[in-house]
């Protein structure tokens, strides 16, 4: 099992677990249907890691909605 550290995903702002859950399942799901990994990463790696690894990674980041 692999460990990401729960301060490197957080965004310092906000600092969401929700926001966190909902952004890694959906670039996970993305990864899943084909899209190309911004991490280099054993192919081994499930998407849900990877999607965290991105995260940590500031790859990929929250963008809020004008609504919120």
């Amino acid at each position: 099992m692999v460990y990401v550290p729960l301060e490197k995903v957080l965004d310092k702002d906000e600092k969401s677990i929700y926001k966190l859950v909902i952004l890694a399942s959906k670039r996970a799901l993305e990864i899943a249907e084909g899209q190309p990994k911004l991490v280099n990463v054993n192919a081994a790696v499930k998407p849900s890691t990877v999607a965290l690894y991105e995260i940590a990674d500031g790859k990929i980041k929250y963008k809020a909605n004008a609504k919120e």
